[in-house]
């Protein structure tokens, strides 16, 4: 091994990345972004307000003391407005499903001083942001519960409009893990497919033709959306399907898919996912106009792709966000992806939903918009 052979490779990485400062900005200056954006999310998410309701179905004497009790426990907490004017079961279901209230205290008509139990009722589109409010208002009703001599400790139980109280952590993510990565892996295809139409020189010999900019756009959008197509097929068949294959020989038994259950038509949330994907290839296009190598499409990850999983309703609901970060997580494409396949997917909504209709308009206006960017991108590079 030659010492000076080593030595002239090393000074020629140092030389290239010297030359190159998106390189050196992906390498300092991204990360710091990525866990500074992270840390003001953190550190300065709101803390929302609970919005509570207690509801008496027992219609005893025993409910009606305790519902009052809770009620007085519950008013005034941090954290906790309580909503007195919920009267009975269908009328909170319906302030949950219209997001006036956060949660439900209800007594069951089976409550009785020697039959404890309570059940907390939530949406259940985001178990995760759900799961927030519980231990406050759980310690509420603990400390109302237990101060009376020899009385029994309630016994609670989780209940939810939509989904199921019992659902997987894999069930509750998977509207958010589908919309994510469709889009993610979407982007990458696109962006470096066409830079290497640009580099190979196809996109400056379609442009001495007399198709136009806008049909050379279209065209490629055409193409890599119909490969965006099936992946999002395989995507959603993978994740949705389950295929138990049985034991071979000295192969044990495995299955194919993860099997996730869905409340809706999964065909409305392959639409969803499908739309999102046409967006991604319409970024993508318009993004790789600005790269000249396939390692500057990748430095649009930190600057396009996390901050849609860290803003989208990925780990928190945007209602937690900071203030000022709010406003950008309702522009991007992913937020609005993920909450139309949860309407899909867990409070099993089609297409007479006003949320998932809007939903899928904006992906289309967002996929749209990108369309004429990219267009006109290409007009200003051959200019």
């Amino acid at each position: 091994m030659n010492p000076l052979r080593v030595a002239a490779v090393f000074r020629r990485i140092v030389a290239q990345f010297r030359r190159d400062p998106r390189s050196l900005a992906l390498l300092f200056v991204a990360p710091l972004a990525i866990i500074a954006l992270l840390g003001w999310v953190l550190s300065s998410a709101q803390a929302t307000t609970a919005r509570v309701a207690v509801v008496d179905e027992s219609g005893g004497p025993a409910g009606t003391i305790v519902a009052s009790r809770l009620q007085s426990a519950l008013d005034g907490q941090p954290g906790i407005a309580l909503d007195r004017s919920v009267a009975d079961d269908a009328t909170a279901r319906q302030m949950l499903k219209d997001k006036k209230l956060d949660l439900v205290v209800i007594l069951p008509a089976d409550f009785t001083v020697q039959n404890r139990k309570i059940e907390l009722l939530t949406l259940g589109l985001n178990p995760t942001g759900e799961a927030s409010v519980i231990p406050a208002v759980q310690a509420a009703l603990i400390g109302a519960l237990a101060d009376s001599a020899g009385a029994m400790l309630p016994t609670i139980e989780r209940q939810t409009v939509y989904g199921s109280p019992d659902a997987t952590q894999l069930d509750s993510l998977a509207p958010v893990v589908v919309g994510f990565f469709a889009y993610f892996f979407v982007f990458i295809l696109t962006g470096i497919s066409f830079l290497r139409e640009r580099i190979g020189g196809t996109l400056e010999r379609l442009l001495a033709t007399p198709v136009t900019r806008a049909e050379i756009v279209l065209g490629y959008s055409l193409g890599f959306g119909f490969f965006a197509t099936l992946q999002v097929a395989i995507v959603m068949a993978f994740v949705l399907g389950r295929l138990a294959i049985p034991a071979l020989g000295p192969v044990p038994a495995f299955a194919i898919g993860l099997g996730v259950r869905t409340a809706g038509n999964p065909l409305i949330a392959y639409l969803l996912v499908l739309v999102l994907g046409l967006g991604a290839v319409s970024l993508g296009i318009f993004l790789s106009t600005f790269a000249r190598t396939e390692l500057q499409i990748l430095q649009f990850i930190p600057i396009v792709i996390v901050p849609q999983g860290l803003l989208g309703g990925f780990f928190w609901p945007i209602d937690q966000l900071p203030s000022l970060l709010q406003p950008v997580a309702r522009i991007l494409p992913v937020t609005y992806a993920i909450d139309g396949l949860r309407q899909v997917m867990i409070a099993g909504a089609d297409l007479s939903s006003p949320q998932v209709l809007l939903d899928l308009g904006v992906l289309v206006g967002i996929a749209a918009f990108f369309v004429v960017l990219a267009a006109g991108t290409i007009r200003r590079e051959v200019a």
